[in-house]
């Protein structure tokens, strides 16, 4: 692991305002035509985020907003093979009820159309491109609540048409291939295996090709898709290793040969967990092969597998000194656009012309912000106290000497996810006020090998917490910070995380902020929505226990921060959304509520439009500054105080 970083003392940056780290960048999202003639993006207009499309070599005055949404902010949206519509995806008020709305781009000005009319409940799940008719898509969605149906939805006419159904309700779903076709199925055995199947063309049976894995993949076998001559799968495997890699299992032989590997680092799954997460693999616009995979490591790395894509990407690393985050290509692969990751300078995204090698700067998001202003983030390492290896980043105040700063113990969701180093708004916020940030990938965050997650099993609240005390205690014994100003902070599994800290250790903590987290265990699964069930033997039942096992509840009970709250001392913050499916607003009702009616003070921010984890600018402005007061107050960090809250 790399060395952290030596702070050198020097004059203190300046207050950054709260609106300039948690505001809408003003552009993102950029993609190419596929014909490379038209840029589509996402920048605001009338306070959301919307999509806007202009010509390549236009400016963005230039440019025509397509969509026109005053209520959420759109985040992801999609070219099509027909020149006239454009895709884009959107829920209600966080809801996650995902519907897939068509732009008409001959008429922009015109409504948009929602081509998946639903009850509640039911959502759109994936969409694919259709290479033999670029005038439809295959829609997967559940529009019968337990079942996940394949529909050919014409974008024309929004007629919608059954395409593969799903025939038992076992959580199972179809892999599409280039052609459309459903030539294989997927769906989680009872012994917790998943298992891989051919589909016959003309009579839909399905044979079985491949068991594989179980505890090790809690969020299912990432990446899943279909060889583009559809001859075969690629997955994530671990095989005899400990370390996740990219296979290729032959649809009519079932051998396995291996894609992508680089030994000691795993495939980074988050890309399909969660949108704006950089993509695991990258793939040819022209042949939808796998060009380049991504693997984890102190800073991202990318495998090259393509030889045209190899000198693309030697030019396109020129460009930037962090890492590739994403890219988009016209069906020629000549005229790419391509965004980087890095620590200060967030997503920088490029246009690059590969016939003649020229370059120019599409934009900076965030053009307000000044990468001198902001704070390096080191990759450090350390053992738990049990010998397990954990890996952290660590983001240091600029200005101020790196010795007993008041440190924020920033913990990740999932919990299978990760953090890794990348631009991250909230600790460059907490860095600026003056507080060193640690997020430390605990036992059970993916990315670290098949040991270092399986090591999660029955720990949450266990030594799961014990991992982020010994991160504290670490960055205590390395000077950085003072044992008496350290503050936990996270969401979902991270606000849990921060129930258990001021629970199972309530003198540890001088602050804490729990974000969208779940106080109840055995009541967070039973309110998950009812197609979740299916898929929960190799996370929440493996990992935690079956609520409805009488003596794994009462283990799940005495797990959950509800049953220890009269413990609860430290100065808590909680965050949560009204419309949150995944942990209902009762798991943050109930603490607040059992806390007031011991007198015990405690703040409560409640947003009527918001689901799991905020997005609309007002309310993440409003949660920030109250974060900001709340870790001012108790940890002496630096403060806006002209802020309104």
């Amino acid at each position: 692991m790399s060395n952290e970083s030596t702070n050198q003392p020097g004059s203190l940056p300046r207050l950054i305002d709260v609106e300039e780290f948690f505001a809408d960048p003003v552009f993102s999202g950029a993609t190419i035509s596929p014909d490379g003639t038209r840029i589509a993006y996402l920048a605001p207009k009338s306070g959301r985020m919307n999509v806007w499309v202009r010509g390549i070599d236009e400016e963005h005055e230039d440019a025509v907003c397509v969509t026109h949404d005053t209520r959420r902010g759109i985040k992801t949206h999609y070219w099509t093979g027909d020149p006239r519509w454009l895709l884009y995806l959107q829920d209600t008020d966080g809801n996650e009820d995902w519907h897939l709305y068509r732009v008409d781009l001959e008429a922009p000005e015109e409504p948009a159309v929602d081509l998946t009319p639903m009850d509640p409940g039911s959502r759109v799940f994936s969409v694919d491109r259709m290479r033999s008719t670029p005038g439809s898509v295959l829609v997967t969605m559940n529009r019968r609540p337990l079942y996940f149906d394949v529909f050919r939805v014409d974008l024309s006419s929004g007629e919608t048409t059954l395409h593969a159904e799903q025939s038992e309700a076992d959580g199972g779903s179809f892999l599409i291939g280039q052609d459309g076709e459903a030539a294989y199925y997927t769906a989680l055995a009872e012994d917790g295996a998943y298992e891989f199947f051919t589909v016959d063309p003309t009579t839909g049976a399905k044979s079985l090709l491949r068991r594989l894995g179980g505890p090790e993949h809690p969020l299912g076998i990432t990446p899943s898709l279909v060889t583009p001559d559809g001859k075969g799968l690629l997955l994530g495997a671990y095989q005899d290793s400990d370390d996740l890699r990219l296979v290729r299992i032959d649809g009519a032989t079932g051998e396995e040969t291996v894609v992508a590997a680089v030994a000691g680092h795993s495939l980074c799954t988050m890309g399909p967990m969660m949108a704006g997460e950089p993509p695991t693999l990258f793939t040819s616009k022209r042949t939808g092969e796998v060009i380049a995979a991504r693997f984890v490591g102190d800073r991202p790395i990318i495998k090259v597998l393509d030889p045209h894509f190899a000198d693309v990407y030697a030019e396109l690393s020129a460009l930037s000194d962090g890492v590739l985050h994403s890219v988009s290509s016209d069906t020629t692969e000549q005229v790419w656009i391509a965004t980087f990751i890095h620590d200060r300078e967030p997503a920088l995204t490029y246009l690059y012309d590969h016939r003649t090698r020229q370059s120019r700067l599409l934009f900076r998001p965030y053009p307000r912000l000044d990468p001198a202003e902001l704070a390096p983030m080191s990759s450090v390492g350390f053992p738990a106290r049990d010998g397990l290896p954990l890996h952290a980043f660590l983001t240091l105040p600029v200005g101020i000497p790196a010795e007993k700063l008041p440190l924020v113990l920033m913990v990740h969701g999932g919990p299978w996810a990760h953090d890794s180093w990348t631009y991250n708004s909230r600790a460059q916020f907490l860095a600026n006020r003056g507080y060193a940030v640690l997020q430390v990938n605990f036992r059970g965050s993916t990315g670290y090998g098949k040991r270092h997650i399986t090591a999660a099993a029955g720990e949450f609240a266990g030594r799961m917490h014990d991992d982020l005390i010994d991160a504290a205690d670490w960055a205590v014994a390395q000077g950085y910070a003072d044992p008496a100003r350290i503050a936990i902070f996270g969401g979902s599994y991270g606000g849990y995380a921060t129930l258990v800290g001021v629970t199972v250790t309530p003198d540890y903590f001088a602050a804490a902020v729990d974000y969208v987290g779940m106080s109840n265990l055995a009541n967070l699964m039973r309110t998950f929505p009812p197609f979740v069930r299916p898929h929960m033997a190799n996370n929440w039942f493996h990992y935690v226990g079956d609520p409805a096992d009488q003596a794994q509840e009462a283990d799940m009970l005495a797990r959950s921060p509800i049953t220890m709250v009269d413990r609860i001392r430290t100065p808590l913050l909680v965050v949560h959304g009204a419309n949150d499916v995944r942990v209902v607003p009762a798991e943050a009702d109930n603490i607040v509520a059992s806390l007031r009616d011991r007198g015990i003070p405690v703040e409560y921010l409640l947003a009527e439009d918001e689901g799991h984890g905020f997005q609309n600018p007002e309310n993440l402005i409003r949660m920030y500054r109250a974060i900001e007061a709340h870790f001012a107050e108790h940890l002496g960090g630096r403060r806006n105080a002209s802020a309104q809250r």
